[in-house]
């Protein structure tokens, strides 16, 4: 039977991915020497292992390094040394960074959830990760232990078609800014890209799937739901080799709803601008300060040093710290309107902006339901002299009693000072000196990178395949 004609987007879309295709691949030459890297760089470890009797039970390079499944542009190397499982943890790291040692040039001590080396071999930079060699995935030891079984599934099952699509994927999420697991993205991880084109079959497969979505999204066999999820999970496809875990635990429901409706948009209007990376900056001060202009609006800026952390031990303080404050704020009687975090290299920032920088003098407040007891103590502290009273005691519409009275502190700057002893920012992030935080007004705060990342993510909102309209007098 003759196959139906192609809808003018789908045959566009054709088009626009066939032209696209070949700029993402790395060249023959290119991947033939990743190939040799991959057979060399474990013998050398092997080498290694043997001159100082380490324990080794294997090196593997995995990833998208193994798979050929990078991007022209992006390429990650991953070696993992790999141990029997009752080597001591601190016996691991001690064997694992000795062998990264002796064949990484240049190596440097990195931490995520355990130390590893980054160095480089033969002109690649390449990460050497110490693990276990476990022989169960659903049982790790370590946060690495599953690797070389994710290999083992990707690489039986991946054909070069489906390969073209999976780099097609990562750079299509790329554009949108959601590529990547790490705490300061919250996107979508290369090993979950690869799952989501193998399970649809190609990118346009999974973007059709994907534009139908709701959040939260379960893609998860009935009866087969990994136990313990947050409430707050954006999507759920559980690890084929460990189906305790969900793949997708790290994208967020903002970032994921990002990808639903740049799917649908994408399918309606394929153009090849979908799969450049956008050139877009951050604003800087002056910028967001005639944006508030605009806005009639304030910003205040919470400033604090950085700890000594890795971006995703970090990160999810950040975000606990721009919640803490927001919250403090709006339960002061301020009109937040929006807030945003980031890091930098030394500081850590939270930018807040609200309606007016002062609030209203009336302070309103909830006393107990009419008919309990305690209305009898309510009435006498608010009747008596020097109450402060504005208006009341009086019966509320839902029958409580209420009373205005006055806060005496109405500056958000002021109001935030007074709250930060009070306020929790995370274990490592909250100072033991609340003197060390400085709050103020935007206009007074430092230009810096970690305030350009804020700002931008608080002022400058937009979808990310959308041109940054231009704006008189800027």
């Amino acid at each position: 039977m003759a196959r139906a004609p192609a809808s003018p987007q789908e045959a566009e879309a054709e088009r626009v991915e066939a032209a696209v295709a070949p700029r993402l691949a790395p060249s023959p030459e290119f991947l033939a020497k990743v190939e040799r890297l991959r057979e060399e760089l474990p013998a050398r470890v092997r080498a290694a292992a043997k001159t100082r009797s380490s324990p080794l039970v294997r090196a593997v390079v995995a990833g998208s390094a193994a798979r050929g499944t990078f991007l022209a542009d992006r390429l990650d190397i991953d070696l993992f040394l790999l141990f029997p499982p009752e080597l001591s943890k601190e016996k691991l790291r001690d064997e694992g960074l000795a062998l990264g040692r002796a064949v990484l040039e240049t190596p440097e001590m990195r931490y995520a959830e355990h130390p590893y080396l980054r160095g480089r071999f033969e002109g690649f930079a390449v990460d050497a990760v110490p693990g276990f060699a476990i022989a169960d995935p659903s049982h790790p030891l370590s946060p690495v232990d599953r690797t070389p079984f994710h290999q083992e599934y990707l690489a039986a099952r991946e054909t070069p078609e489906l390969v073209t699509q999976i780099r097609l994927a990562k750079q299509f999420l790329r554009r949108l800014g959601i590529y990547g697991s790490e705490a300061r993205t919250e996107g979508l991880s290369g090993y979950l890209v690869e799952l989501l084109t193998l399970r649809f079959g190609s990118l346009r497969g999974w973007l059709r799937a994907a534009r139908t979505w709701r959040i939260p999204v379960d893609l998860s066999e009935p009866g087969g739901r990994p136990p313990r999820l947050p409430d707050d999970v954006a999507l759920v496809l559980p690890d084929p080799v460990d189906p305790h875990r969900n793949v997708a635990s790290a994208l967020s429901r903002r970032n994921l709803g990002v990808l639903i409706v740049g799917s649908a948009v994408y399918l309606g209007a394929p153009r090849e601008a979908w799969f450049e990376v956008a050139k877009g900056g951050a604003i800087d001060r002056s910028d967001a300060l005639r944006r508030i202009e605009a806005r009639a609006s304030h910003v205040a800026v919470v400033e604090l040093a950085r700890p000594e952390l890795v971006d995703d031990t970090l990160y999810p303080q950040v975000r606990k710290a721009e919640r803490a404050v927001a919250e403090e704020v709006a339960r002061a009687g301020f009109a937040v309107l929006g807030s945003a975090s980031a890091a930098d290299a030394e500081r850590v920032v939270v930018a807040l902006e609200v309606a007016d920088a002062h609030r209203s003098a009336v302070r309103g407040r909830t006393g107990p339901p009419a008919g309990l007891d305690r209305v009898g103590q309510f009435l006498e502290k608010w009747t008596a002299g020097g109450a402060g009273v504005l208006q009341g005691p009086f019966v509320r519409p839902d029958g409580s009693l209420g009373v205005e009275t006055r806060w005496e502190v109405r500056d958000l700057e002021r109001v935030l000072r007074e709250a930060l002893p009070h306020l929790s920012f995370g274990k490592n992030l909250t100072p033991a000196d609340p003197a060390q935080v400085a709050v103020q007004p935007l206009a007074s705060a430092r230009d810096t990178p970690a305030l350009a990342e804020a700002l931008t993510g608080l002022l400058a909102k937009r979808l990310p395949w959308l041109e940054e309209p231009t704006r008189s007098g800027a």
